[in-house]
């Protein structure tokens, strides 16, 4: 496309299919051969729930527009109808390729190494005695059948369970039903046999007895068949109790409406009809899967302990300034200024938290406030917080209830921290807190004093060994006002005053970014070096994209990372794309969302938890801190260009819509960002003597 032609390329992506993209990503990431063998079946596993997610949230929410008769197309211009149409058909072409790459080369390829997915026909006589003895004692006496027929209805299918669906004949009478057999889902999906590390898919242990189960019946056909459910909800502007209305509405997902009916093995069309009937279901509905289904579960054999088929163990370094655990040492640290930690380069256990640890059990700290978003079980963050309680010191948390699929967890932490006297504050119906914040209040010498951390991330002990983000602790004096009204506000009943640093939606976020990007547009405009950079997991805000092409248009470099969906379209002018878009895929989960403004010799830096989409900037609590100090810009700045130059784990967005992946050139070792990143961090740890390892 030339500059001629510019005019009439659209101007956005599906913002659906632009998640599907991703999706292939994964999956092409799975059938990477120069990835070690696990964690390629890690990415298989990935990929499959991915593909869940994305129905029971977003083709959920497509199927309920078509539902209330909404016809207003989506920016791209695709109507509801027509983008589940196209979901639909991309769909079925990634499972289908997902199947192939199982068949023909992660099942061979794990034999080879020893983990045989097997049939029950591969087995010895002593391993199928060792099977039946198994099937008797472990899954048999959790199995029930359910049949079809007078006085017995259609049975409930619970959503992403296994069901083996069955139509059974007594030979005798002629009569025929509809069974359904639920795969018990406390128990291992491939479940290990003999010592020759044979696996069977739980699904094919319960077919093969399925005689055990209806004694003196003809099993006339059998398939394998599992239902995705609507699991998305809102919580009522209304709701006078937050927790009651998210308890419930958590009872109400279980009973979602199907929006997906995955059917694998042999069927008949009597059973697709019986099936389509007792779901209520229609044509498009159905997913027909060659091989097995619910793939998510590979991640069982992913696990398995052997370290010769997966990444070399990565061990965060220790950054210099958080060696010491003593309170007074730490933040006398955080005086000096801030510091910016990268996970999992930097350890996360040794910075945030040991900076929560740190002030809970420190005498001077006199407050400890904080969100929670997701949490794991094994993190110390709300411990610390029911030590700091227990110590007499005032400690908050901010639970966000409506955390999709961490609902029932934050219910159960939230209950927790109230019974060991924390003050624990649900937010707002109509506002998710997104924004990952942590204050502390000390009594020092000169009086009380604030430290704060801001962070990109979760505060979750497991995903941070996981995922890239930053963390920023720091003790300036205006942030860490910023923050303490902004927890005055969740917590009590007022408007929020202006901010002095902090920008933070959905109040002044918005307007803040668009007046960065028309100054950067402003400048190119008048000759000036105008550069903007952008790093996000999501960019598909229709007021954002559209002010970055009149950046573009007027002069300046823009380049964005989006790590999942992206909107933007680049257009092709003078032979190459106005706008750069990289994506990233590889060890590490990118997951910091950082900016970057430069107009006229002038630079804004800003750290912090929203990716740009009107959920981000005008539906939740989100917090963007700037990045004051020349070290920490650099750190951002070099890190962003480095991600922007990897050939190993990157794909370009074209001009025409399409991925691309970025190859180096020929004869030459592709530049990769995670290894470039952990070398960094080793040499720096060296040149500070800190070097010491983290869990």
């Amino acid at each position: 496309m030339d500059a001629g032609t510019t005019e009439a390329q659209p101007r956005f992506l599906n913002r659906e299919l632009s998640r599907l993209d991703f999706n292939a990503r994964v999956l092409e990431i799975a059938s990477d051969e120069s990835v070690p063998l696990l964690e390629r079946v890690n990415f298989c596993a990935i990929f499959s729930g991915n593909v869940d997610e994305f129905f029971m949230v977003r083709v959920a929410g497509l199927m309920d527009q078509v539902a209330a008769g909404v016809a207003v197309r989506s920016p791209d211009g695709l109507t509801p109808q027509a983008a589940l149409r196209e979901i639909r058909e991309r769909t079925l072409k990634l499972a289908s390729e997902q199947a192939k790459l199982w068949k023909r080369h992660l099942k061979p390829e794990l034999a080879a190494q020893g983990i045989v997915v097997a049939q029950i026909e591969d087995l010895d006589p002593a391993e199928l005695e060792e099977l039946e003895r198994v099937f008797e004692t472990e899954i048999f006496p959790v199995l029930t059948p359910l049949a079809v027929g007078p006085g017995q209805p259609f049975p409930y299918i619970s959503g992403l369970s296994l069901s083996l669906g069955l139509f059974v004949r007594d030979a005798k009478t002629g009569e025929e039903r509809f069974a359904r057999v639920k795969v018990p889902e406390l128990l291992p999906r491939f479940l290990p046999i003999g010592s020759r590390g044979l696996f069977l898919p739980l699904e094919r242990v319960i077919r093969h007895f399925l005689p055990l189960l209806f004694p003196m019946m003809e099993i006339v056909e059998c398939t394998i068949f599992r239902v995705t459910r609507d699991a998305d909800f809102a919580v009522s502007d209304e709701a006078d109790d937050l927790l009651e209305a998210v308890e419930l509405e958590l009872r109400r997902r279980r009973f979602g409406e199907p929006v997906r009916v995955e059917v694998s093995g042999s069927y008949s069309a009597h059973m697709l009809e019986e099936l389509k009937s007792g779901l209520d279901v229609g044509d498009d509905q159905i997913y027909l899967v060659p091989g097995l289904l619910d793939l998510s579960k590979l991640d069982e054999l992913a696990a398995l302990d052997r370290p010769e088929l997966k990444e070399g163990q990565w061990v965060p370094v220790v950054p210099a300034r958080f060696v010491s655990e003593d309170g007074d040492a730490l933040f006398a640290e955080l005086k000096k200024g801030p510091v910016l930690v990268h996970h999992p380069y930097d350890s996360f256990a040794r910075t945030f938290e040991s900076f929560v640890r740190t002030a809970a059990r420190d005498p001077r700290t006199v407050a400890v406030k904080t969100t929670v978003y997701r949490t794991s079980e094994d993190s110390p963050h709300v411990p610390a917080l029911i030590d700091a309680a227990e110590e007499g010191k005032q400690a908050v948390c901010l639970v966000e209830l409506k955390a999709r699929f961490d609902e029932r967890r934050n219910i159960e932490w939230s209950r927790a921290l109230e019974s060991a006297g924390v003050h624990v504050v649900y937010g707002f119906p109509s506002l998710k807190i997104h924004a990952k914040a942590t204050l502390v209040v000390r009594r020092e010498a000169d009086g009380l004093r604030r430290y704060a951390h801001i962070g990109t991330g979760n505060y979750n002990a497991v995903t941070a060994r996981l995922y890239e983000d930053f963390s920023l602790f720091t003790g300036d004096q205006e942030i860490t006002a910023d923050l303490a009204e902004l927890f005055n506000y969740l917590t009590g009943f007022g408007r929020p005053q202006a901010f002095r640093k902090l920008l933070v939606a959905p109040f002044a976020m918005r307007p803040a970014l668009v007046q960065h990007i028309r100054s950067c547009a402003a400048a190119a405009k008048a000759g000036k070096a105008a550069r903007i950079r952008i790093k996000v997991n999501h960019l598909a805000d229709e007021e954002i994209v559209t002010e970055l092409y009149a950046a573009a248009d007027a002069g300046a470099d823009v380049e964005i990372f989006a790590r999942t969906t992206c909107t933007l379209w680049p257009r092709k002018i003078g032979g190459k794309e106005d706008i750069r878009v990289r994506t990233l895929l590889g060890r590490f989960f990118e997951h910091s969302r950082f900016f970057i403004f430069e107009a006229d010799g002038e630079s804004t830096y800003l750290l912090g938890s929203s990716d740009l989409m009107p959920r981000n900037l005008d539906h939740r609590i989100e917090i963007l801190v700037p990045i004051e100090d020349a070290r920490s810009q650099r750190e951002l700045s070099r890190t962003f260009d480095s991600i922007m130059e990897d050939t190993r784990w990157s794909w370009a967005l074209r001009a025409d819509g399409t991925w691309q992946r970025v190859r180096g050139k020929k004869g030459r070792a592709g530049q990769n960002i995670h290894g470039a990143l952990m070398r960094r961090a080793r040499a720096r740890a060296r040149r500070a003597g800190a070097g010491s390892p983290s869990r």
